[in-house]
């Protein structure tokens, strides 16, 4: 089963309520679909499940690479389709949570191959970003993949990263390696939910979360991060809420400003969860709250594939 939602939409929270109200029938574990959840050390500025909660439901996939480590789709699903296998043979229902739409998606219909990853290449395209910026980046994959480009964010640029260079390696539009392989086939049944907020309690909610990291410790968790020697260049570190803090600890960003642009960041990133999971097939909409709907609607499903 697979449980989506925008970030501070809530998903944590009703999913230990999910897995205590199957408990009577069906054992449930939760498993990380969250692309910074995977990382050691960082907890505050993740929002990662506290130990308490953790001791609650057992969880997956929290805390398996380092922050330098490199961790993409394809590693995420030679990771998880272990635990699940194991789950299911346990008769243990596996509780996917997370907003990460790319692991969802490959988890369910698999990954298509692609040119493996070319560090050279890699690093410089990394290195055209930090001295041009993204954008124009982005204008030369709507040149030689405007396919690709037409559903990746300007502002996604991990996922424009990886557009180019596989072009650059391969010399073949990822949209062009992607086709045959479509994601159009599910390789096992699933259950797949993605809850909902009203746009502006959503925004409510992301302005307390990231508060609250602030008042949690963000910066001394960052400050410890780069004590480690994890530094901001990481792709780790470049996600939303380290890069601020990071910048602030560095000195070239106000607290202020820092905490400014995480909200807003913050914001644009749960409009683009939305717009992708609103494009992914067989997710269903339901109230965060609508615990009784949600788990009515499960245990059907789970009947009818019994039958």
């Amino acid at each position: 089963m697979l449980l989506a939602g925008p970030t501070a939409s809530g998903k944590t929270t009703l999913s230990l309520a999910l897995a205590g109200a199957l408990g009577g029938n069906l054992p449930a574990e939760v498993v990380n679909a969250d692309s910074m959840q995977v990382y050691r050390h960082m907890d505050v500025g993740t929002a990662k499940p506290s130990a308490e909660e953790r001791s609650l439901v057992r969880h997956h996939l929290l805390d398996v690479a380092d922050p330098d480590e490199p961790f993409d789709a394809a590693r995420y699903l030679s990771a998880a389709r272990p635990v699940i296998d194991s789950l299911r043979l346990r008769g243990v229902l596996p509780l996917v949570v997370g907003g990460t739409g790319l692991y969802m998606r490959v988890l369910t219909r698999g990954i298509c191959s692609g040119p493996p990853s070319d560090p050279a290449v890699k690093e410089e395209l990394i290195l055209l970003e930090k001295t041009r910026g993204l954008a124009p980046l982005y204008e030369e994959l709507l040149r030689v993949d405007p396919e690709a480009a037409a559903r990746i964010h300007p502002n996604d640029r991990q996922r424009i990263l990886r557009a180019l260079e596989v072009y650059r390696v391969g010399g073949v539009a990822l949209s062009a390696l992607q086709k045959p392989h479509g994601f159009s086939r599910e390789l096992f049944p699933t259950i797949k939910i993605f809850i909902t907020r009203e746009r502006g309690e959503l925004y409510e909610r992301i302005e307390r979360r990231v508060e609250g990291m602030i008042s949690a410790g963000l910066k001394s968790e960052v400050e410890g991060l780069l004590a480690m020697g994890y530094g901001p260049e990481l792709k780790s570190m470049q996600s939303i809420g380290y890069k601020q803090m990071a910048a602030h600890v560095a000195g070239a960003l106000p607290l202020e400003e820092a905490l400014f642009s995480i909200k807003r960041e913050t914001r644009r990133y749960a409009k683009r969860q939305i717009t992708w999971f609103g494009g992914e097939a067989d997710f269903v909409s339901f109230a965060a709250e609508d615990l009784e709907g949600i788990h009515r609607f499960i245990c059907q499903r789970l009947e009818t594939g019994r039958r």
